[in-house]
């Protein structure tokens, strides 16, 4: 890890890497679980993002922060739980935190059946100004998460679970329970957003030996020689009707220190027809997760129902600069506010937009109409233009009015000058 990442990592999370040593986002941490006779029966290398919603004194607020690489496999890990068949990874760190990771298996596969975080709200390192104290348990039923019997289970892509007011993303992932020996077996199960439907996955994968992190590819997008596809993006909530609508083409502007130590920028569009989209929606907070190949970007809507408005508050990108001295780049930033506009309504920007996430990472959108919270029939919303649209529409107005205006006056100085014609032939 950078010690470049660390500090922004620290600085989106308020200083939470004092609390759990070292990591970044991206990194696996090994984990292991033995029985009375010293033989595996889980074997898991994990990179967990969890953002998590909470409330302060006056507003609701979320953190981000990421399974740290000093989190330990707790005692309370088993290959058999008494009154259950099945497994359990106990995943422990930070002042009280904690990840619970139930397996279960039948003749043909294995799958996670339960996940449940538990999180102290009393931490105020990561949790500052938190208006409520003592720990909070959430959980998942629901994590498409399985592998055939006799396989390891492999996510390289993000693979998002909504656990209430947390989400945990999982990303270079591997893992693997109910273990004929003590390493990994020899073929994978690979999860589905590895799959596409334009190729067949293989059945190996890179092995990953304690505590190092699988390498992130370094394909670098191709340099955008036009402006970027547009690409239409929807989340569902619980209910499956749509919390967030989005349609939008993606450019980002990155600045950074090569390995020589001189400045560059690198300019490259995000291409919709590769991308994968998730996400997740809350009474406050309306996520969207774009990812491929190395590219991560999320980006979290708040409501303010006391206003009846909604914006994008927060932005976290993630990406690999292969040429640049830090090649991993990695950004969050929870304090911007843009594309606001009120309830009911969607936002809307065909104009170029430049976003300034922070002074080393700009979004440049194009085509732009997106809603989030309170959208009827699944549709978008009666549109609110942005300044750079209504701007544009000023100026066929103007040229316009100055045309009319230039007609006008060559009609008046034709009926004069006609009129001082007549003048002129006075009967003698």
């Amino acid at each position: 890890m950078t010690s470049s990442r660390m500090r922004k990592l620290g600085e989106a999370a308020l200083g939470m890497a004092l609390l759990f040593g070292i990591f970044q986002a991206g990194c696996s941490v090994r984990f292991e679980v033995k029985d009375g006779s010293n033989k595996t029966c889980i074997l898991a290398d994990l990179s967990i993002n969890f953002t998590v919603e909470y409330k302060t004194s006056d507003k609701e607020t979320t953190v981000l922060f990421s399974l740290p690489g000093n989190a330990v496999a707790s005692n309370m890990s088993a290959c058999s739980i008494v009154n259950s068949t099945g497994s359990l990874l106990a995943i422990a760190f930070g002042s009280g935190h904690s990840l619970s990771i139930h397996f279960t298996t039948s003749d043909t596969q294995y799958q996670v059946n339960n996940l449940t975080f538990t999180y102290n709200l009393s931490d105020s390192v990561l949790f500052p100004k938190s208006a409520e104290n003592g720990t909070k348990q959430v959980s998942s039923n629901n994590t498409a998460i399985s592998a055939k019997a006799n396989q390891f289970y492999q996510c390289t892509s993000p693979h998002l679970i909504t656990m209430g007011s947390v989400n945990a993303t999982f990303q270079n992932v591997k893992l693997e329970a109910y273990l004929n020996g003590n390493n990994y077996s020899a073929n994978a199960t690979f999860c589905k957003e590895d799959v596409t439907p334009t190729s067949a996955p293989t059945t190996s994968a890179p092995t990953t030996s304690a505590p190092t992190t699988s390498a992130p590819t370094t394909a670098t997008p191709t340099p955008p020689p036009v402006n970027p596809l547009t690409g239409e993006y929807r989340v569902n909530a619980s209910s499956g009707a749509a919390c967030i609508l989005a349609s939008m083409g993606l450019q980002l502007n990155i600045t950074y220190k090569k390995k020589d130590d001189k400045d560059a920028s690198y300019k490259f569009n995000i291409d919709p027809k590769q991308v994968k989209s998730d996400g997740n929606c809350s009474a406050t907070h309306a996520t969207l997760i774009l990812s491929y190949e190395q590219v991560y970007l999320l980006f979290n809507f708040t409501l303010n129902a006391t206003e009846n408005k909604f914006y994008l508050g927060h932005v976290h990108v993630n990406t690999t600069v292969p040429d640049a001295k830090e090649p991993n780049i990695d950004v969050d930033s929870g304090s911007v506010s843009f594309l606001q506009t009120t309830t009911h309504k969607s936002y809307k920007c065909n104009a170029k937009q430049t976003l300034q996430i922070t002074d080393k990472l700009y979004i440049d959108t194009y085509n732009l109409q997106v809603q989030a919270f309170d959208i009827d029939d699944n549709k978008f919303g009666p549109a609110v233009e942005c300044a750079a649209d209504q701007n544009g529409m000023l100026v066929p107005i103007i040229v316009g009015a100055a045309l009319a205006g230039l007609v006008l006056i060559v009609l008046i100085a034709y009926l004069v000058g006609r009129k001082r014609s007549h003048a002129g032939y006075q009967t003698i």
